[in-house]
């Protein structure tokens, strides 16, 4: 980074201005971008810059706004899907199953999946052609919080919470669920709606956990991914993040990897 100031037309071999490359990610237009820096809201590689000059190289430096990442490489897509049941997460299924090939095709950067789901399960998936975010998303030693809704059978007593947030043994070792509570329960059909949150991504965690303390999975959506929310969007259906959720995703990687 060139903490040299310049006037706002001069050129310099030594990097881009700071006001335009905010402009250029989308966080505000050139001239509030300048109030951002002036009010010292502005930080590069960790410290506050309010010098309207400064010149910074996107493709090294790291950029926040009021704490939150900015990502500058416009070249970086991400997608959120609310992935159908019955789809498998794979590009290329070798049994000719519905695949996520249908919605990657549908871009022209080549990108790939992160948050594996099983076939069986919907919900949210990211899609991105970002290594670094889709690392740290993925890999267990992140420890990226998800959160799933389970429509189980029986009725989910409160020492049944108790157990899978404090901790119950599989085959392949110990598990425990971050938050564990009843969102309803229904007389009628013998069920409940259960929200479970882990960090675990251990293939089918959620389904052999609760089949374990006797409440067998019959629906399961994955709502949450670390900062993401699935919200409003209807089944089968992407949209690209937001700016706030790109930030998002990038402050989580700075901090896993920092």
């Amino acid at each position: 980074m060139s903490t040299q100031p310049s006037s706002p037309e001069a050129e310099s071999p030594d990097g881009v201005r700071l006001q335009k490359v905010l402009s250029a990610a989308g966080v505000a237009s050139r001239r509030v971008a300048e109030d951002l820096i002036a009010a010292g809201r502005v930080s590069v590689n960790g410290s506050i810059v309010s010098e309207l000059g400064t010149r910074i190289d996107p493709e090294t430096d790291k950029v926040s706004v009021d704490g939150q990442a900015v990502v500058l490489d416009v070249s970086k897509r991400y997608i959120m899907l609310n992935k159908p049941t019955g789809v498998v997460s794979t590009l290329a299924d070798d049994q000719g199953r519905p695949d996520l090939s249908q919605y990657t095709d549908q871009f022209e950067e080549r990108l790939f999946y992160v948050g594996r789901l099983d076939a069986d399960t919907s919900g949210l998936l990211v899609l991105t052609n970002d290594g670094e975010i889709a690392n740290v998303l993925a890999h267990p030693k992140f420890g990226v919080q998800k959160t799933y809704i389970a429509k189980v059978r029986g009725k989910v007593e409160p020492r049944t919470l108790t157990q899978l947030t404090q901790g119950v043994t599989l085959g392949d070792g110990d598990i425990k669920a971050d938050k564990a509570r009843v969102l309803s329960s229904s007389a009628k059909d013998n069920s409940s709606l259960v929200e479970i949150t882990l960090h675990s991504g251990r293939n089918r965690i959620v389904r052999r956990m609760l089949k374990h303390v006797g409440h067998p999975v019959l629906e399961l959506v994955r709502r949450q991914f670390g900062p993401l929310h699935l919200g409003t969007l209807a089944l089968g259906q992407m949209r690209d993040l937001s700016k706030l959720e790109r930030g998002q995703l990038l402050t989580l990687a700075r901090e896993a990897t920092e």
